[in-house]
């Protein structure tokens, strides 16, 4: 099926309120704005988010400024290592008066799920979130319950070496469209965070920027992006080297591919453009190709880290003829 290119006005709004959700997002998360503007990225490619680094860098915070700029519903999981699958996705409970089982909705029923500190949980229970990830719905007794949409999953995360955690499922990590570290901020960074968050909680003052049926729409413009069969051939490209790269033992999947061309849409989307340039998948590589591949023995002797793998195979594969070119008949608007 073909859908109409979005028009001018639909990528003017998006960008618009990309730029209100970001200015927000920064009121609390402060001096990291590459960090916040792929965070807004993926929530406008309709995928989940994985946020990874040491205990006390803002993980949670990133996540729940997020949430507090969407006026949806906000469920919040604390994974820990006796959480249950169901009490995830909900259960059944017989009513006794009318004999018949009622369905009680767990935490994921809700527009933004915030995942504390996931890779606590057991594997059993991390696996809980598949289906509602992948198909946006969860399934008990047999019986398949819609979640609502929109539906984003931000999981945060430990370094798996730190003690109490476990690593997750290379299934589980494959739904994840991004993992993003926080890392810690600069001195003039962290002294500004001190003064603002010093006798306040810079979330009590952020307030929403978008409804959640506005989100909708503004994710259903970014799918209807122009991406041009160079780019896409580009982003084949950068998937394939990963499959045969001798420094990895398991290369990108095609949900990958998949992935970084919906995001580079609305990186390209969010820069006020209607066309997805190269610059956009490049981008965004090592944020969605990274935490999906595993490293050679050879790569782990040598200290070589996977970021470093991407980077190199971004560097080494070429960008096809007319992937940079503007999409005819139409006006760049930046």
């Amino acid at each position: 099926m073909v859908h109409a290119l979005p028009a001018s006005d639909e990528i003017a709004d998006l960008a618009e309120t990309a730029a209100r959700i970001r200015a927000g997002m920064e009121t609390v998360i402060t001096g990291r704005p590459d960090l916040v503007r792929h965070t807004v990225a993926v929530l406008l490619a309709e995928g989940h988010l994985l946020i990874e680094d040491v205990p006390g860098v803002g993980k949670t915070t990133l996540a729940k400024a997020l949430a507090h700029a969407i006026d949806g519903t906000v469920g919040r999981i604390q994974f820990t290592p006796d959480l249950l699958p169901s009490d995830l996705t909900g259960v059944s409970v017989y009513r006794q008066a009318d004999q018949q089982f009622e369905f009680r909705p767990g935490p994921v029923f809700a527009n933004v799920v915030i995942g504390d500190e996931i890779n606590r949980a057991s594997p059993k229970t991390q696996s809980a979130l598949l289906e509602c990830m992948q198909e946006a719905q969860v399934t008990v007794d047999g019986v398949s319950h819609p979640l609502p949409r929109p539906f984003l999953v931000i999981a945060t995360q430990n370094p798996v070496e730190m003690e109490g955690t476990y690593a997750l499922p290379e299934a589980q990590r494959d739904r994840f469209m991004a993992r993003l570290h926080v890392g810690y901020p600069s001195a003039a960074a962290e002294l500004e965070m001190l003064e603002r968050q010093e006798d306040a909680d810079p979330l009590g003052d952020l307030r929403p920027v978008t409804t959640s049926s506005h989100l909708q729409h503004l994710t259903a413009v970014v799918r209807r992006l122009h991406a041009s069969a160079p780019v896409k051939q580009y982003v084949v490209a950068l998937a394939s080297a990963t499959r045969s790269d001798p420094m990895l033992r398991l290369g990108a999947s095609p949900r990958a591919a998949i992935q970084l061309l919906r995001g580079a849409k609305a990186i390209a989307a969010m820069s006020g453009r209607d066309h997805v340039l190269p610059d956009d998948v490049q981008e965004l590589a090592v944020p969605v190709l990274a935490h999906r591949l595993l490293p050679s023995t050879d790569a782990r002797l040598s200290g070589r880290t996977v970021a470093e793998t991407v980077q190199s195979v971004v560097a080494a594969t070429p960008v096809p003829a007319g992937a940079a070119a503007h999409r005819p008949g139409r006006r760049a608007t930046g």
